[in-house]
């Protein structure tokens, strides 16, 4: 039915007010968009979130879906947004919203509550939240959520019947479509440490006459004579003086919490090194020439077809151009040794956590131009540059 045909003595009066539902609807609406959009700018990375989740669960067995559940959850997100906002299926949007926001509620509350996962990822990497902001975030959210769901018999389709299925299939393509483009060709918006442009060193490193991390000491007392315990922190236990008193002796050892953050830099867990443990982030990273690095932090499932093509370029870019390419894996050194004979590999091999090379570029393969230690650019191994274009647009001009 056309929305024409809607009379205004057709329409509920809802218990809130028409301004406010429409307020809360556009609101609700406009951050399901965004919350899907950004975490589908980045599915890979979300998926490694998910994976966190499943571990704390004991669901590690839904891991190979991690990345299908993520481009799904976020393509949902954004659908059930776009849906809100356009007023079509709206018994089953509202639903879906309702039954989303108590989901994403609980699990940030135990997140925050058990102090397991300490980053939500709801923004992806682009606004981290703690798990506290996370969860208050989600109960603003439900609050808005419910306002919209006493009050959906009163919201009227901005499109007519006959153009719901056009615009719902549209918001399904859509919303899937980019989960799957930045899987496959890196995230449009690069938030992270590594991104084009940054210098890595800089990254790592702490400014000179920033603060550092405050902590506060907490002592059990008792005393010997009395029997009487007390608790008391550094600061109040020195001032006291009751460090003089043989009789108040600590028991155990104290209790250490973080009362302010300090300074921290971006990049915390970055240290390379070769098979046999030696450390060469520096060498590395301080390189004043262009090299190549091939990032691969899981060789078992890393696309061959990209490496055989990276390894001709290495070669030819070493010939002509004395160019280094190296690769940074988390494998173990014999298993890059057995996997570098296998496939005729020129690269040197050295060695790094996963969780920087997953940071580093979002693909396995990933590829990043480095020049002293400035990421000059990076690809996906779907977009491996020719090795005609990478000389043309930045060895000729040298």
């Amino acid at each position: 039915m056309d929305t024409s045909t809607y009379h205004k003595d057709n329409v509920p009066t809802p218990p809130l007010g028409g301004w406010g539902v429409w307020f809360c609807r556009i609101a609700v609406g406009l951050l399901f968009i965004f919350s899907g959009l950004i975490k589908a700018n980045d599915p890979l990375g979300f998926s490694y979130k998910l994976e966190e989740y499943f571990e704390v669960f004991h669901m590690t067995f839904l891991n190979d879906l991690s990345l299908s559940l993520c481009i799904i959850l976020c393509a949902m997100e954004m659908v059930l947004g776009f849906t809100l906002l356009i007023g079509i299926r709206i018994n089953t949007v509202t639903w879906g919203l309702l039954l989303l926001i108590i989901f994403f509620g609980f699990l940030t509350f135990y997140s925050a509550f058990f102090k397991v996962v300490q980053t939500c990822g709801c923004f992806g990497d682009a606004i981290p939240l703690t798990p506290w902001q996370s969860f208050g975030k989600d109960m603003v959210l439900l609050a808005l959520v419910l306002v919209v769901f006493f009050n959906r018999k009163s919201i009227r389709p901005l499109v007519s019947e006959k153009a719901e299925k056009i615009w719902l299939t549209a918001a399904v393509v859509v919303s899937l479509g980019i989960g799957l483009y930045t899987y496959n060709f890196l995230p449009v918006f690069d938030f992270l440490p590594y991104r084009i442009g940054n210098n890595i060193p800089q990254q790592m490193s702490t400014p000179a006459g920033a603060l550092p991390d405050e902590y506060e000491l907490t002592y059990h007392l008792k005393n010997k004579a009395t029997g009487t315990e007390k608790n008391m922190n550094d600061k109040e236990y020195l001032k006291s003086g009751i460090w003089k008193d043989a009789n108040w002796q600590i028991q155990g050892d104290p209790e250490r919490k973080l009362i302010k953050k300090g300074f921290e830099p971006k990049i915390r867990d970055l240290g390379i090194n070769d098979g046999h443990g030696s450390d060469y982030t520096q060498e590395l990273l301080g390189n004043p020439f262009y090299s190549l690095v091939v990032v691969a932090y899981d060789l078992h499932h890393a696309n061959e077809a990209a490496l055989g093509k990276l390894n001709a370029m290495a070669i030819d870019l070493r010939q002509n151009y004395n160019m280094r390419t190296v690769m940074l894996t988390a494998a173990s050194p014999a298993d890059a040794a057995a996997f570098s004979k296998q496939h005729h590999l020129v690269f040197e091999i050295f060695h790094a956590d996963g969780v920087p090379l997953k940071t580093m570029v979002r693909a396995n393969p990933g590829v990043i131009l480095l020049k002293n230690g400035t990421v000059i650019n990076k690809w996906h191994h779907h977009t491996i540059p020719s090795y005609d274009g990478l000389v043309k647009r930045y060895l000729q001009k040298q």
